[in-house]
């Protein structure tokens, strides 16, 4: 019944669907495409499962006259009467629910009972011989089930309605306080007529546990119900599971919550708010991130005005609801609204006295997208945090890495992680001590200084064991598999560091994370010219990603090198349609992908790509030396492709400080690109020296493609 799925259930279905390639397993989803609009979720789903291809779509006609034939027979015990088949085939067309209902309806109404005088031969009274059956089908199923209800008696149909209320599953211990005036044998009997007459049956998991045999049959009851007195029933049923559940009531917050916003308009929101934010941080903590923004957003809703615009929250109970949506917020990659919420929650608790919490708010961002918008609350929250506390140690390595991330902000950055490695190693606090080292290689790699970020990186890897903070695993992993790259020291160290990227990443199905590591691991394989393990690694992160830049343009690079234009052309024109944000690290490749391409191919319509990305990288406020540095790579592959003398000149005396290193975005050696520079202005000498500088280190760091570049830009 995907028809009736939740938007968690369906992102379950999609990443199982994924996983199954090399699994000897078969998944059945079933649902009526009537029910389906473009807005539904199940729409979007099958859409991104149709375009990954991973599923087949098999379309299901109705029950043939045979088939019907046999489910008489089936259902009533006997043998179908002559002309039965026919009938019921022909007005319900063979769909299986009007069948069911419609037979079962024949027997309770007695159509289908045995014929004494067969002489238990198993026939069934009917008509005369030659005799046609004249059904009249209602006009709907729920009518089909209405009929069927009616023969119910009233209390079984009183019982069932307050059981429709509860939900499609319900137990005995939740429904006896709510049937009034009726003992539990009486109600065990009434529950025996409803097993009877299949509008529920038994679960197989517990005992007293019962579920309605269709979802349409709990409809038809609940939609009976005035809505006054279904708004009275859910908040009687809520106040009696909540008697029932007693001290564990916390661990049903969502079933409560719902009872709860059903009966709002009676019983007010005091509750409701109370367990929808319990059922948020219960799925947050499960990783139901779509359950509990859902959750979080009901709750403030909820709240009738505690959150004004500026004016932030206005209780303690606002703000946990505001601080646990931003953390939902951020899981979804929702980080502008992350920003706002958290923000609102953190400027309550300051102005509350709560530092401690405040400080918890700002000290764990995940992402450099969160780091820069959460810059000012980070701040703040370094003078809030005790001096020499772990909870000072853990904003100042969040404060290094947000005055890192700019050009001039370096000093800065090693003086906050300086006072909060020492703060980690006097409580020996392995975890924090992990953190502040991968950040501090972070932003040694965003500043181009290989040497310490492969250091720091490997210092922090060294104290994982037994410490889950997965985000500083891969921030150092990242960070080692650049410097390593940059540096032409160890491709088959940078594809361990690669590997243990995807694992991790794979981990947390992060989606930020997840298609940078196929990224990473394809990219080391075509840096060794082993184009066909490329390409498999980059088939299966395009599977999951097919519109990732980090992806779609090292592989259009790829198959430009290897002369697949058409290939490369497909790839590029999805790589340059994809948005992308100056923080993916597809905008850093941009404009050196493109700057490539076009010295392969000479196409003038990736001029203006260039040019525009290298200019935004190099005069953003957001940039830093590494972005800076991937602009001007791009315009001096162009300068020197095109022969401007001038911007060649303007460039060489900045890029040359980087010689001996590498690009590390396309594997571009410097020295190559030096080289080219150098030829441009006439310096044939100089274009010698680093020619020869670019073979050695080529050869030595096994970047063959690269080093096929170099020596037909030497020659």
């Amino acid at each position: 019944d995907l028809h009736w799925a939740d938007q968690p259930s369906l992102a379950l279905l999609q990443f199982v669907a994924r996983e199954l390639g090399g699994a000897r397993l078969l998944i059945i989803g079933t649902y009526r495409d009537m029910e389906l609009s473009r807005q539904h979720p199940l729409a979007e789903a099958l859409g991104e499962l149709t375009r990954e291809r991973l599923f087949q779509r098999v379309l299901l006609r109705g029950l043939t006259q045979d088939d019907v034939g046999r489910f008489i027979e089936m259902t009533s015990g006997n043998t179908a009467p002559r002309g039965l088949a026919e009938a019921v085939h022909t007005q319900t067309e063979g769909n299986p629910l009007f069948v069911t209902e419609v037979v079962r309806l024949l027997v309770q109404e007695g159509a289908l009972t045995p014929d004494p005088s067969s002489s238990g031969r198993g026939e069934t009274r009917g008509r005369g011989e030659g005799e046609s059956w004249t059904l009249r089908i209602p006009e709907g199923v729920r009518e089909v089930i209405g009929r069927r209800l009616n023969r119910l008696s009233q209390r079984c149909n009183e019982a069932l309605t307050v059981a429709s209320i509860i939900g499609r599953e319900f137990t005995l211990a939740q429904i006896r306080p709510l049937v009034e005036e009726i003992t539990e044998d009486r109600l065990f009997e009434v529950l025996e007529e409803a097993l009877s007459s299949r509008v529920i049956e038994e679960l197989p998991q517990s005992v007293g546990r019962y579920q309605f045999t269709h979802a349409l049959i709990q409809e038809t009851l609940s939609a009976e119900l005035s809505l006054t007195r279904r708004v009275r029933l859910h908040a009687r049923i809520a106040q009696a599971l909540e008697d029932l559940y007693g001290d564990d009531a916390e661990s049903h917050a969502a079933e409560l919550a719902h009872h709860y916003s059903e009966a709002e308009a009676m019983i007010g929101s005091e509750k409701l708010v109370r367990y929808s934010l319990l059922a948020g941080e219960r799925a947050l903590a499960g990783y139901a991130n779509e359950e509990a923004l859902a959750q979080f957003e009901r709750a403030l809703v909820a709240k009738e005005g505690s959150l004004t615009g500026s004016e932030g929250a206005t209780d303690a109970e606002t703000a946990a609801i505001l601080s646990g949506l931003g953390h939902a917020q951020i899981a979804l990659n929702q980080h502008q609204k992350a920003i706002s919420s958290l923000s609102l929650a953190f400027d309550y608790y300051v102005d509350a006295g709560d530092p401690s919490r405040a400080v918890a708010i700002a000290a764990n961002p995940h992402s450099v997208d969160l780091f820069r918008g959460m810059r000012e609350i980070i701040s703040r929250a370094v003078q809030l945090a005790p001096a020499g506390s772990l909870e000072s140690g853990r904003v100042l390595s969040s404060h290094g890495y947000c005055c890192g991330l700019t050009g001039g902000g370096y000093e800065s950055a090693q003086d906050a992680f300086d006072q909060a490695l020492a703060i980690a190693r006097a409580n020996n606090d392995t975890a924090l001590e992990m953190r502040v080292l991968a950040n501090s290689a972070n932003i040694d790699g965003w500043h181009l200084r290989w040497e310490t970020c492969l250091a720091k990186s490997l210092q922090a890897l060294a104290l994982d064991s037994g410490v889950n903070d997965f985000y500083s695993k891969l921030r150092a992993h990242l960070w080692a598999w650049r410097a390593l790259i940059a540096s032409g020291g160890d491709i088959e160290g940078a594809r361990f560091h690669a590997a243990e990227m995807r694992s991790t990443a794979e981990r947390l199905r992060d989606a930020i994370w997840l298609p940078r590591s196929f990224y990473y691991e394809a990219w080391l394989f075509s840096f060794a010219g082993r184009w066909s393990s490329a390409r498999d690694i980059s088939d299966k992160g395009l599977v999951l990603f097919p519109i990732n830049r980090s992806l779609l343009g090292p592989r259009a690079l790829m198959e430009y090198q290897v002369g697949d234009v058409t290939q490369g052309s497909v790839y590029m024109r999805r790589f340059l349609d994809s948005e992308v944000a100056t923080t993916d690290p597809a905008a850093h490749s941009a404009a050196v992908v493109a700057a490539r391409i076009f010295c392969i191919t000479g196409d003038a319509a990736l001029l203006d790509t260039v040019q525009r990305d290298a200019q935004y990288l190099i005069s953003s406020s957001l940039s830093n030396p590494f972005t800076v540095h991937s602009g001007r790579c791009g315009l001096a592959l162009i300068a020197a492709q095109e022969g401007n003398v001038s911007l060649c000149g303007e460039l060489y005396p900045i890029l040359v400080a980087q010689r001996g290193t590498c690009e590390v975005a396309t594997d571009l050696a410097m020295d190559r690109l030096l080289g080219l520079l150098s030829k441009i202005m006439g310096n044939l000498d100089q274009a010698t020296g680093h020619f020869e500088d670019a073979l050695a280190f080529c050869r030595k760091a096994g970047y063959r493609p690269e080093l096929a570049w170099t020596c037909c830009d030497y020659a």
